[in-house]
């Protein structure tokens, strides 16, 4: 079976430049992929995280959807979901919430980008790791940490504008090194309880907000870079 898979670049700048790839693959009751097919794809795709949406019903204004990093299924990821919420706008269907295994996104769409709020507890557990500088940061070798957990580097660029440098490193999830992570920003930013605009891998741009009851929005622009077929 041939499968259309589109890709799209989640978190680029204002020009469209760099953002974390992500695989999307869009289901219905008529053509549905199985948990284990869903695995296998995502890991012949390739990307840090491949989505699969299952398309809402005329009116409705929740899809559900799934996410699976090269070696697991996640119950929640930053990324996946605003990609997926700009690829159902897209396509006309305007969320409003996307139901995934951890409970409910909210979606909203403020000016050119796309914004979720999700707990902060339901981003992936990792390792923080606050750098003097963001010299240090990019010069950080992966090699130097373990592997069997997630980790996120950062250090301030401008504190007073809550703006950082980051870098993330998942091989615990099968992503050695991730472009733009929508997750660990909301961990950060629940960590430092503020809002945040972080700048990400070699360019990303992740923008957050805190809430004091352990929300936080994630917002980010999202560009297509047309379809892949996998068979």
């Amino acid at each position: 079976m041939c499968i259309d898979v589109t890709v799209v670049r989640v978190f680029t700048d204002t020009e469209g430049n760099f953002g974390n790839p992500l695989g999307v693959v869009s289901e219905s009751p008529a053509a549905r992929i199985g948990p284990g097919e869903r695995q296998r794809l995502a890991t012949q795709l390739g990307y840090s995280e491949t989505v699969f949406i299952d398309l809402p019903a005329a009116g409705a204004t929740t899809a559900h959807a799934t996410i699976y990093t090269p070696r697991i299924e996640l119950p929640f990821a930053g990324h996946p979901t605003v990609g997926a919420a700009w690829w159902l706008r897209e396509n006309g269907w305007p969320i409003k919430t996307l139901h995934v295994p951890a409970g409910l996104v909210q979606v909203s769409y403020p000016g050119e980008v796309i914004k979720i709020s999700a707990r902060s507890e339901w981003a992936p557990e990792l390792a923080i790791h606050e750098f003097d500088s963001a010299d240090d940061v990019l010069g950080a070798d992966p090699a130097d940490f373990p592997i069997d957990v997630a980790h996120y580097l950062w250090a301030w660029v401008d504190r007073s504008a809550g703006s950082l440098r980051a870098r993330g490193f998942f091989a615990n999830l099968g992503v050695p090194e991730d472009e733009a992570t929508g997750s660990a920003a909301m961990r950060l930013t629940d960590y430092l309880s503020r809002d945040l605009h972080i700048t990400q891998g070699n360019g990303s741009v992740i923008e957050t907000t805190w809430n004091a009851e352990g929300w936080v929005g994630v917002a980010g622009r999202v560009v297509s870079d047309g379809v892949r077929q996998v068979d």
